[in-house]
């Protein structure tokens, strides 16, 4: 009687609707999740992990009026704190007793852990919808954003059901190697949050501080560039293109960002200066890849979240373009 029982059970959950986004795309879902992000209100710990390194973090999203402002504490090592608004970015450095202020738009650790959804993307993907599961007490979709080659990574994201708040994030390769993930381990999601709560809590009086405006002089338009990458067949995409003075160079830097809607590589072209740079080098840092080479006298870079052999073929097909004036010299 106990085995029936059992057997009509479990029958009865493999029968069972996933959840109550079960009828939902997980496009849709995943554009929920972008915006709730963006719009909620909340409040919470949560560890990310890159390589075997544990960061626990806790965070304060508030919105007001449609304006939203974070908090983000550091609870391993050293005091830190950002304070992330609509303008700008404070970071707070204890150990260094300094204050970097960025005018640059800056994505935060959430924020960053959710792919940003764009259409045409079945060519390179593919989004599956899972059993939902039960994570910090509620009910959360899960969906897998699969990369249909080795030139890209993937994703898994468990989503509350109910708010479309993030729960946990995972960047996978094509194999499901976990190579990157945010994980919640506690949760509210207030329908208000009292402005102090975004008041930084170390004492920062008489410390150093820097103002970094990041806006970019001098920008163009994609494909007005004075290079381009050559091996693109794979579906990326120049997005945008600029240059730029950065801290520290006697020569300006251009900037080109090439994207296939999901995963983005940055590229860099500078004034190599002697033999400093090595005609070939691949590096890591979290769950980024670069891969760094010559062409001529200027060293080009190319970095992003995607594996070591896609910055490395973007990298070796940078060119510059016939008849046009090279910013980086």
């Amino acid at each position: 009687m106990m085995k029936t029982l059992v057997k009509a059970l479990i029958g009865a959950m493999a029968l069972a609707p996933l959840s109550g986004w079960a009828d939902q795309d997980p496009q849709t879902m995943l554009r929920k999740t972008e915006r709730a992000i963006e719009t909620l209100n909340y409040e919470g710990t949560f560890v990310h992990i890159v390589d075997g390194q544990v960061d626990t973090m806790y965070v304060v999203h508030r919105v007001e009026d449609g304006v939203a402002t974070e908090r983000l504490v550091s609870l391993d090592g050293p005091e830190r704190e950002v304070i992330r608004d609509q303008d700008e970015v404070t970071c707070i450095f204890s150990d260094q007793k300094s204050i970097l202020v960025s005018r640059r738009k800056d994505d935060g650790p959430l924020r960053a852990a959710v792919p940003r959804f764009t259409d045409n993307l079945e060519n390179h993907y593919r989004f599956r919808s899972l059993r939902s599961v039960n994570k910090l007490g509620r009910d959360a979709a899960v969906i897998a954003i699969e990369p249909q080659d080795d030139l890209r990574y993937g994703y898994k994201l468990w989503i509350d059901s109910d708010s479309g708040m993030l729960l946990k994030a995972q960047l996978v390769d094509r194999y499901r190697k976990v190579v990157e993930q945010l994980i919640f381990v506690s949760l509210d999601l207030p329908e208000s949050i009292p402005a102090e709560r975004l008041r930084p809590s170390i004492a920062a009086e008489g410390y150093a501080r820097y103002v970094q405006d990041d806006t970019a002089d001098g920008e163009q338009k994609p494909g007005r560039s004075a290079w381009q990458a050559g091996n693109l067949q794979y579906g990326f995409k120049l997005t945008a293109s600029n240059v730029r003075m950065m801290a520290g160079a006697s020569s300006p830097t251009e900037h080109l960002v090439y994207t296939d809607g999901l995963a983005s590589v940055s590229v860099f072209i500078d004034q190599g200066e002697g033999d400093q740079v090595a005609p070939d080098g691949a590096s890591r840092i979290g769950a980024a890849n670069a891969f760094t080479t010559r062409v001529g006298p200027h060293v080009v870079t190319a970095m992003g979240e995607v594996p070591a052999v896609t910055v490395k073929m973007i990298a070796r097909s940078v060119t510059q373009r016939p008849g046009t004036p090279v910013a980086a010299q």
